[in-house]
């Protein structure tokens, strides 16, 4: 794909879903990056999940943007609502918009569709028509790796038809995909959306299985393994998501004119995944082996008594596996954080944070 090489430094940048997971981190990687510009920060720190974790991240970006060179505004409010979208727009002028607000998790889609559509449909609408009436450099959204649905090809390549959604949250991603495409066709808009593979790692999201699982353990409780394990995930560290979200950035499809003389679509979108599917029961055994070395459970925890295997979930997928040549090709990136390395990581930080 051409592309359009684009610096930073200088830019009006904003990161909708900051303070969430991949875009707190983001944030942090822009303030240490950029020599000059400014980063809004956009988040309306719902209760989804415990507000003290945003609010933690907030601390590490605002600590972080003392000494960069770089100026951080934070925003609380939503993107479903559009007159404060637009506000922001016509205010700072972004050159690079990176839509990561979205209603997040599969299971969570079946019991609250609402949220699904006020936030991944009528909000990306309003990113859209924000970036349509102020035109924009680059816009970069996340995408999800549920858009492949029970596609029994793997890996899962962005070739691939992805038509067949198994839950609300893989739909709502695959019509931002589709929105992005139209928008980019009509109004010329450079757009990347991107696939994430199950994100992992300190400080994310206590609703993923890692997470979740650890409270449990941590609590005495017994975890559930769906599927009776035999799941396999694409689980990618958040650090290569975040570095390829920020090579993306830099580089936005080149506009082009077709034969009868109208735009192309500046359009695209890629994978980033790990590239190795792990067994679950060989994820779940590697953070059990990180948390008891972290001293987040004891040496002598009785893991067999703490685990249940149960069938699979509705909406879940049981193998998600990145084909993620594509990003390799145009930005020089595969994910390369291991997950011995990744969940260590996060044992450690969760030692800190809870223990």
């Amino acid at each position: 794909m051409s592309k359009v090489n684009i610096n930073l430094n200088g830019k009006n940048i904003l990161v909708t879903g900051s303070p969430g997971f991949i875009g707190a981190n983001l944030v942090l990687r822009l303030l240490k990056e950029m020599t000059s510009g400014t980063i809004v920060s956009l988040d309306n720190m719902n209760d989804y999940y415990d507000p003290k974790l945003k609010e933690y991240r907030l601390g590490l970006i605002e600590k972080t943007a003392v000494n960069s060179p770089v100026k951080h505004v934070f925003v609380k409010g939503s993107i479903a609502n559009k007159p404060l979208i637009d506000k922001l727009f016509a205010e700072y002028k972004f050159d690079v918009v990176v839509n990561l607000a979205a209603q997040a998790g599969v299971r969570y889609s079946i019991d609250h569709p609402d949220v699904y559509i006020e936030s991944n449909i009528i909000g990306f609408y309003n990113i859209l028509e924000a970036c349509r009436n102020n035109p924009v450099e680059h816009l970069v959204y996340a995408s999800s790796s549920s858009v492949y649905g029970g596609n029994k090809k793997v890996p899962f390549s962005t070739e691939d038809k992805v038509d067949n959604p198994v839950s609300l949250y893989a739909a709502t991603k695959k019509s931002n995909e589709l929105l992005a495409h139209s928008y980019s066709k009509l109004y010329n808009i450079p757009s990347t959306g991107l696939r994430f593979f199950t994100v992992y790692g300190p400080a994310g999201r206590p609703d993923m299985f890692y997470f979740s699982a650890t409270n449990t353990l941590a609590n005495d409780g017994t975890i559930k393994i769906f599927n009776y394990g035999n799941c396999k995930r694409d689980f990618t560290y958040v650090d290569d998501i975040v570095e390829g979200v920020y090579r993306v950035m830099q580089g936005a499809p080149e506009k082009a004119n077709g034969e009868d003389g109208l735009p192309l679509p500046p359009y695209a979108v890629y994978n980033i995944g790990g590239g190795t599917p792990e067994n679950l029961l060989d994820y779940i055994s590697t953070l059990q082996e990180e948390l008891v070395r972290a001293g987040v459970l004891s040496e002598n925890y009785d893991f067999e008594g703490h685990r249940e295997l149960v069938g699979m979930q509705q909406g879940d997928v049981p193998v998600t596996y990145a084909d993620s040549a594509a990003l390799e090709r145009d930005y020089g990136f595969t994910p390369k954080i291991t997950i011995r390395e990744g969940l260590r990581a996060f044992a450690e930080w969760y030692k800190e944070f809870y223990c």
